[in-house]
C-alpha cells in the first residue's frame, strides 16, 4: 500500500456518501413529499421530476465512487492478497457494489416508466404508448427497490469501515502472520 491514497479515498468516500444520501433523501423526503400531491398524475410528475434532476448527479457520484474503489483496490492489491480477511471483505464489498448498481439501474428504469406514463408532453406520451407499462406494478416494485439502494450502499459503508480497521498496523501484521501460518 502506498503511504497516501487521499485522492482515491476521497473519490471513493464522497461518491458513496452522495449515492447513499441521495437514495435515502429520495426514499424519506422526495417520494413522501410527492405523495402529498392531490392527483395521481401530480404525484408521479413531482417524484419523476425530482428523480430526473438527481439522476446526473447520482451517475457522477457512482462513477466517482467506482473510480476511487478501483484506485484503492489497486493501491492495496498486495495487502488484499497477503492479509487474512481482507480478500473476503473486498469480495463482499464488490458483490454489494454490483447489487447496488443493479438496484439503482432498476429503480431508474421503473421511475422512467412511471415518468413516461405520467407525462403531459405528447412526445413522452407517444413513447409510453410504444412501451406500455402498468404504472401500478411499476410503483409497487419501486416501493421495494427504493429501500434496496440505501440498504446496499449502507452495507458497502459498513465494509468500508471494516477495511479501515483492517489497515491498522497491528491488524496488518497479525493478518499477514495468520495468512503465512495458514500456508
Amino acid at each position: 500500500m502506498t503511504e497516501q491514497d487521499t485522492v482515491m479515498r476521497e473519490m471513493h468516500d464522497l461518491g458513496l456518501a452522495a449515492w447513499f444520501g441521495g437514495s435515502m433523501m429520495g426514499a424519506i423526503g422526495l417520494n413522501p413529499a410527492a405523495e402529498e400531491e392531490s392527483t395521481q398524475e401530480g404525484k408521479q410528475r413531482v417524484a419523476s421530476s425530482g428523480w430526473a434532476k438527481w439522476t446526473p448527479v447520482n451517475a457522477a457520484a457512482i462513477a466517482l465512487h467506482l473510480v476511487g474503489a478501483a484506485g484503492l483496490a489497486y493501491a492495496n492489491r498486495r495487502r488484499i492478497g497477503a492479509q487474512k480477511g481482507v480478500l473476503a471483505a473486498t469480495v463482499a464489498k464488490t458483490a454489494l457494489t454490483g447489487a447496488a448498481l443493479g438496484a439503482t439501474a432498476y429503480a431508474r428504469v421503473l421511475g422512467k416508466r412511471i415518468e413516461l406514463a405520467a407525462s403531459p408532453d405528447q412526445k413522452q406520451a407517444d413513447k409510453a404508448e410504444k412501451h406500455p407499462v402498468s404504472v401500478g406494478s411499476a410503483q409497487s416494485q419501486l416501493r421495494l427497490v427504493k429501500w434496496a439502494v440505501p440498504a446496499l450502499t449502507g452495507g458497502i459503508e459498513v465494509l468500508n469501515s471494516l477495511h479501515g480497521e483492517q489497515q491498522r498496523p497491528s491488524r496488518q501484521a497479525r493478518g499477514v502472520l495468520r495468512r503465512l501460518a495458514a500456508v
